[in-house]
C-alpha cells in the first residue's frame, strides 16, 4: 500500500494506482475528458492536471502513478488556469454549435466548459473541414473532433478492427479512417462502439428520423413498427424514468402517439428465429458430414460483416436464418399484409433497434424477399426513438400502458433474452431439446451460457442427439480470439453465438449514451428477469408462432420458410472492403 495526501486528506491505495483513481477512492472529483478506464489513459486533453508538491510541472492524474508521501492539490489557481486554457484551446478547434448538435445536453465537453465557467472565447476559432458522408450508418463530423483518441482505443483495444487512426502532422493532426480509406471503403462493422464512447458529436449514427416522419405523414402508407428486445430495458434512461414509468407498455403507447398504425414486438420474430435456426442446427448436427463446423448464429449484422471481411473461409458456417428484424419485415409484408388486406408496396416497416449495424442490414439487396421492396425500410436506434418522442412533446412516463398489436406482438421469455449475450444460445437450446425429445427441459437448464463473462463454453447433453459443445462470445476482440482458437484447433464447438458489441445488444451502439458508464450488464440483468417472469418461456409454445406455421409457413425449414426467412450469405460480397453489393 502507498500513502499519499490529496487536498489535505490522507489516502491509502495499492502501488500502481494512479492519482485519478486514488482521488476517486477518496471521493475527490478530478475532471476528465479523454479518459476511459482501462482503455484510454493517454493524458491527451490535460483536463485532469493536478499540482504535486516538489514539482514545477503539472501532472496528468490519469496516467501518473502514486508515490509514497506524495502531496497532491487538485484545484489550485495554477491548476484552474491550466484547465481553463486547455479547454479554450480545444474549443478553438471545435464547432461549438451546441443548439443543433445531437449530443447537446449529453456532452462531456459542453458540461466541462460550463463547469470551468467559460462563456466567451479569447482565441480565433478555426475548425477542421470535412465531408459528411451519410451513405453509411456511421457518420463522422471532423469539425467536432477533439482528438481525444477514445474512438481509436475502443476500436483497437476492444473491437480490434483498427478503423480509426491519427492522420496529418502538427496543427493539422486529426483522427480519421486508417489507411487513407473512407468508412465506405473500410471493413468497419458499424458496431457503433466508437459512437457510444465519443465525448462529442464527432461520431454519430446516421439520423433516419426524417424518412420515418415522412412515412407517418403520408395517409396512403400503412406504417408498422417493431421494437427489439434490448430497447425495452434502455429507452427510458434518457427520460430518467424507472420502475412502472419505464414499462414497455408506455413505450408502445408513445409510438402510437407518434402515429404508427401498428406497433409490434421483435420478440415475436425472435421466437420465429429460434424455430428456424434451432431446426437448422438439428438438421446440421444430425448430418455432420455435410457441413463445415461449427454453426454460428447470424442474428448480429455487425458479426456477419466481421466474419465476411476477417474470416471469409468460415462464412458457410453461418446459420442461413435471417435476423429477427428481417424475419419480421418479411412476415409483415406477406402474412400480416394479407390478413389486413394491405398492398405490401404501400406498407412502411420501421425497426427500433439498439444497434447501428441494423441500418446497413436492412439495405442489403438480399433482404427484399416479401414483395421486391426492402422488407424493412428504416431502422431507428433507441436514441433516435427517444428524440422523436421529445420532438412531439410526448411524455411517455405519463401515458397509460398499452399492449402490442396482434398477431405479430406476442413474445416469450426465450425471445426477450435475445438482447443479452448468451440469450440466443439459451433460447435455441430450450427449443432444440424439445424438437428432439418432444419434452420441455427445465428453462433454466442452460445457465452456463449466461452472465457477463465475454467468452463462455459449455457442453450439454440432449437425449437422442448426444453432447453439444457450445460457445458464447461478445465483443469483436473476444470474437477474434475465438476464431483464432478455432483456426488453430484449440477450440472445438458445435454451436457458437456471437454478438459484436460487448455485453450483446444490451450494450449496442444505438443505445442511450452515459459517458464513463458501461450499462450492458445492468440491462442484461433486467432482460433475464423478464424471462423469469414470463408466462411462456419456450419459443415453440408461442401461440402466434404456432398459428403462423399452421396458417402460412407450414413448417420450419419448409419451402415458404426457406424463401422468406433464410438467406444465402455467399451471394453478396463486401466489395472494396465496405460497400454492400449483390455479387450478381
Amino acid at each position: 500500500m502507498v500513502t499519499l495526501t490529496i487536498n489535505g486528506q490522507t489516502v491509502q491505495v495499492p502501488a500502481g494506482t494512479t492519482i485519478l483513481e486514488a482521488a476517486e477512492k477518496a471521493g475527490i472529483k478530478i475532471p476528465t475528458l479523454c479518459y476511459l478506464k482501462d482503455i484510454n489513459k493517454i493524458a491527451a486533453c490535460r483536463m485532469c492536471v493536478v499540482e504535486v508538491e516538489g514539482s514545477d510541472r503539472l501532472a496528468a492524474a490519469c496516467d501518473t502513478p502514486v508515490e509514497e508521501g506524495l502531496v497532491v492539490h487538485t484545484n489550485t489557481p495554477k491548476v484552474r488556469k491550466a484547465r481553463r486554457v486547455n479547454m479554450e484551446l480545444l474549443l478553438s478547434q471545435h464547432a461549438s454549435y451546441c443548439s443543433t448538435c445531437i449530443r447537446s445536453g449529453n456532452c462531456p465537453l459542453q458540461k466541462l466548459a460550463n463547469d470551468l465557467n467559460i462563456h466567451e472565447m479569447p482565441y480565433h476559432v478555426h475548425v477542421a473541414r470535412g465531408y459528411t458522408d451519410t451513405s453509411t450508418p456511421l457518420v463522422r463530423q471532423a469539425s467536432k473532433c477533439i482528438k481525444c483518441m477514445r474512438c481509436v482505443q475502443i476500436c483497437e483495444k476492444v473491437q480490434t478492427m483498427g478503423i480509426w487512426d491519427l492522420a496529418g502532422t502538427g496543427s493539422r493532426t486529426t483522427v480519421d479512417v486508417s489507411g487513407n480509406r473512407t468508412l465506405k471503403t473500410s471493413d468497419c462493422t458499424f458496431c457503433g462502439q466508437c459512437v457510444t464512447h465519443c465525448p462529442t458529436g464527432a461520431l454519430t449514427a446516421r439520423d433516419d428520423t426524417v424518412k420515418v416522419l415522412d412515412a407517418l405523414a403520408d395517409p396512403e402508407i400503412t406504417t408498422v413498427v417493431q421494437i427489439a428486445p434490448a430497447v425495452r430495458v434502455a429507452w427510458a434512461e434518457s427520460f430518467g424514468l424507472t420502475g412502472k414509468k419505464a414499462a414497455t407498455g408506455k413505450m408502445v403507447a408513445a409510438l402510437r402517439r407518434l402515429g404508427f398504425d401498428y406497433v409490434f414486438d421483435t420478440n415475436f420474430s425472435a421466437d420465429l428465429t429460434i424455430m428456424e435456426e434451432g431446426s437448422e442446427f438439428l438438421e446440421r448436427f444430425t448430418h455432420r458430414d455435410r457441413y463445415h463446423w461449427p454453426m454460428f448464429t447470424s442474428c448480429c449484422p455487425g458479426w456477419v460483416r466481421f466474419i465476411k471481411s476477417q474470416f471469409p473461409h468460415y462464412v458457410d458456417c453461418l446459420s442461413t436464418a435471417k435476423s429477427p428484424q428481417q424475419m419480421f419485415g418479411a412476415v409483415a409484408k406477406t402474412y400480416f399484409a394479407e390478413k389486413i388486406g394491405v398492398d405490401p408496396h404501400r406498407m412502411f416497416v420501421v425497426s427500433i433497434m439498439p444497434c447501428m449495424a441494423k441500418k446497413s442490414e436492412c439495405a442489403l439487396p438480399t433482404m427484399r424477399d416479401a414483395c421486391g421492396d426492402p422488407d424493412v425500410e428504416a431502422v431507428l436506434t433507441t436514441r433516435e426513438m427517444d428524440r422523436l418522442f421529445r420532438s412531439d412533446n410526448i411524455q411517455p412516463g405519463d401515458l397509460p400502458e398499452e399492449a402490442f398489436d396482434s398477431p405479430l406482438g406476442t413474445g416469450t421469455g426465450a425471445a426477450v433474452i435475445f438482447g443479452a449475450t448468451g440469450g440466443v444460445m439459451d433460447a435455441a437450446l430450450r427449443s432444440a431439446y424439445y424438437l428432439v425429445t418432444g419434452e420441455n427441459p427445465d428453462p433454466d437448464a442452460f445457465t452456463a451460457v449466461r452472465g457477463n463473462k465475454p467468452w463462455k463454453e459449455a457442453v450439454f447433453s440432449i437425449p437422442g442427439a448426444g453432447e453439444i459443445r457450445v460457445a458464447v462470445v461478445s465483443g469483436l476482440g473476444n470474437t477474434r480470439k475465438l476464431m483464432k482458437a478455432l483456426e488453430s484447433g484449440q477450440g472445438r464447438y458445435d454451436f457458437v453465438e456471437v454478438m459484436a458489441c460487448p455485453g450483446g445488444c444490451a450494450g449496442g451502439g444505438g443505445q442511450p449514451i452515459h459517458d464513463g458508464e458501461e450499462l450492458a450488464g445492468k440491462r442484461e440483468d433486467a432482460l433475464w428477469k423478464l424471462d423469469q417472469k414470463a408466462t411462456i418461456r419456450f419459443s415453440h409454445e408461442n401461440p402466434e408462432i404456432q398459428s403462423l406455421y399452421q396458417e402460412f409457413l407450414e413448417r420450419p425449414l419448409g419451402k415458404k420458410s426457406h424463401h422468406l426467412l433464410h438467406t444465402d450469405h455467399t451471394t453478396w460480397e463486401v466489395v472494396e472492403k465496405g460497400i454492400w453489393l449483390d455479387s450478381n
